[in-house]
């Protein structure tokens, strides 16, 4: 703040010289000019170039000034904005789309740091250069003053007429560039369906509308300012024209000398450009408070998840995880439908895995997220060795517990990166020490061995190889890999998986399985199922029913005993077969047709 401050001082500076120097203009006209005497005018002339060279110099600080301060403003509210979407639970981002979040981080926060470095310091310092103008006429001639007074009155009473319809109309235009960001976001992404499915003239012609709707309010918006402008530049105009008429009879009066009408002329021209700035200014200071609104409309956005103010601390977790009496429901579900999860009550015992059935969209996914507080309980707990999870700090819980989803998510970073996310300690400045490289490379051959993700060696440049956005270079399985790999390598207390296995080949997940068993025989897992394949991974299984945990044995048990436990099972057993003939036909494809003795037998 101080250095703009003192950017608005050097402004201000430089348009005070630009205010004395008609009064040089005065001084040759009535001296020299007027007398006769050449040699007086060089001096003088001199004088107005030295204060000609002293105003650029005032200009050229006033944007040194103010280029760190604002810069640093707006890279500190950035963070401070990704920090907060960071902290943000995901019912959060569950609600506001990807390119309204983008526009506020970029378009909204750079129009604040040019309204901090330019708009700020032109509006304030413009406002007081046309007052202290002002008082310079009326002193020049207080007749000639007051008419230029007068007329700037119809100025502010467009100004504010055109305030309150300005930043509607600026409110809006801001709020569908977000949209067209969500549009171009979401077409990007989806790409290959767009693609697939022959729909990229649909997606098309969607953009258009939103672009038109844009153009639309960007029109209007250009409409008020032209309105403005109009007056701005005809009221000062009007003004000078009443005041020449009347200062050359003043002259020719002799109540004014020639020199006197010469500055105040020249007066008027310096203040120009302060009075026609102001319509911009103010539109732009405008844009820059919805920017602002628009910003804290995230800021101000209230954490439902947050951390204890004296969490607890677990050293050495023993991994029982436990489900007492759970209710969830979504912030938006009608309050006509009743709880997703009903009243859950399920205990996992140290290193026990279980699996969870249940039919499509019973909340087995929703169980899982509620384990790290991706969501928060709506009513009852989950506990971690006896302990609320609500109870300990964030961090410290997703240290002791780990996620795999179906939905594999990678960053674009490299394969190493990606894997040894949840091992901060195995990377960054601490792997260049030889100890550490040596056990982060040993964390992450292990974690690619026991997800079968050795593909990553044979990458262009192995597991330092650069994935791309979300991975989508890799193909569905590899993801999948990779992300359960990453799970596995956070060495958990809990492994959470949901359905990690969902894209691979029957013989990959085979080997997958096999690998994990030695994992699982050490680590308490929940483990969410699509095939029967994977329930056989775990001791025991739970079978969630109507919001609620209706059967929990072992798949032997359940068996025997449930009859929607087979009917869930032979819904998977279906699905698996459907799967499973469809390798078989694309393994088909690829082989080479039979040629001689070989297509006879």
């Amino acid at each position: 703040m101080p250095m703009i401050i003192a950017s608005m001082f050097a402004y201000l500076v430089a348009q005070s010289i630009a205010l004395t120097i008609p009064r040089v203009f005065e001084a040759i006209v009535d001296g020299p000019l007027a007398s006769g005497d050449r040699a007086a005018v060089l001096p003088l002339s001199l004088l107005v170039l030295a204060l000609g060279t002293a105003e650029a110099a005032m200009f050229a600080l006033r944007r040194w000034l103010v280029i760190g301060p604002t810069t640093r403003v707006e890279a500190r509210m950035r963070d401070a904005l990704y920090a907060k979407l960071q902290d943000l639970p995901v019912s959060f981002h569950d609600r506001w789309p990807s390119g309204q979040l983008l526009s506020r981080a970029v378009s909204d926060l750079g129009l604040i740091r040019r309204w901090l470095a330019f708009g700020l310091v032109l509006l304030i310092g413009n406002l007081l250069v046309s007052i202290i103008g002002a008082v310079i006429l009326i002193s020049m001639n207080w007749m000639l003053g007051l008419v230029f007074l007068v007329c700037s009155i119809p100025l502010w009473i467009v100004g504010y007429r055109f305030e309150g319809r300005y930043s509607e109309v600026s409110r809006r235009s801001q709020d569908q560039s977000g949209d067209l960001a969500t549009a171009v976001e979401e077409s990007v992404h989806g790409i290959r369906v767009l693609k697939a499915f022959g729909r990229g003239a649909h997606a098309l012609s969607s953009f258009r509308a939103r672009a038109e709707q844009l153009r639309s309010t960007e029109i209007e918006k250009a409409r008020l300012d032209s309105g403005i402008w109009a007056w701005i530049l005809i009221v000062p105009a009007v003004a000078l024209a009443i005041c020449l008429v009347l200062g050359v009879a003043l002259a020719a009066q002799g109540q004014m000398s020639v020199g006197q009408l010469v500055a105040f002329f020249a007066t008027a021209a310096v203040l120009a450009w302060p009075i026609e700035s102001i319509g911009f200014l103010l539109a732009f200071s405008l844009d820059a408070r919805t920017a602002t609104d628009r910003y804290f409309d995230i800021m101000d956005s209230e954490n439902e998840i947050t951390d204890p103010e004296h969490p607890v601390s677990l050293e050495r977790p023993r991994g029982e995880l436990a489900f007492r009496g759970v209710h969830f429901r979504y912030q938006d579900s009608p309050e006509r439908f009743g709880d997703l999860l009903d009243g859950v009550d399920l205990v996992l015992e140290p290193g026990e895995t279980m699996a969870l059935v249940g039919l499509t969209g019973c909340g087995k996914t929703t169980m899982t997220a509620l384990t790290t507080r991706l969501y928060d309980v709506t009513s009852g707990s989950v506990e971690l060795d006896g302990v609320d999870v609500r109870a300990l700090d964030r961090e410290e819980l997703r240290r002791h517990i780990a996620m795999a989803f179906e939905d594999a998510t990678l960053f674009s970073a490299s394969v190493r990166e990606n894997v040894l996310l949840g091992r901060p300690e195995l990377t960054g400045d601490a792997a260049s020490d030889p100890a550490v490289a040596a056990e982060a490379t040993r964390v992450l051959d292990e974690a690619l061995r026991i997800a079968q993700a050795g593909f990553a060696y044979g990458l262009p440049d192995g597991v330092d190889t650069t994935v791309g956005e979300e991975g989508m270079s890799l193909s569905g399985g590899q993801r999948q890999r990779l992300a359960l790999a990453r799970a596995v390598a956070a060495a958990p207390a809990v492994l959470v998986l949901d359905d990690p296995l969902s894209a691979l080949d029957v013989a990959t997940e085979a080997k997958v399985e096999a690998e994990l068993r030695s994992v699982l025989a050490s680590t308490t897992a929940l483990i969410v199922a699509h095939r029967p394949s994977t329930v056989m991974l775990a001791d025991r299984v739970a079978l969630l029913e109507g919001g609620r945990i209706t059967a929990v044995g072992t798949h032997s048990e359940l068996l025997r005993e449930s009859e929607h436990y087979r009917f869930v099972l032979s819904s998977l057993e279906d699905e698996e077969r459907r799967a499973r003939t469809e390798t078989r036909g694309l393994i088909d494809d690829e082989l080479p047709a039979p040629q001689g003795e070989e297509a006879v037998r």
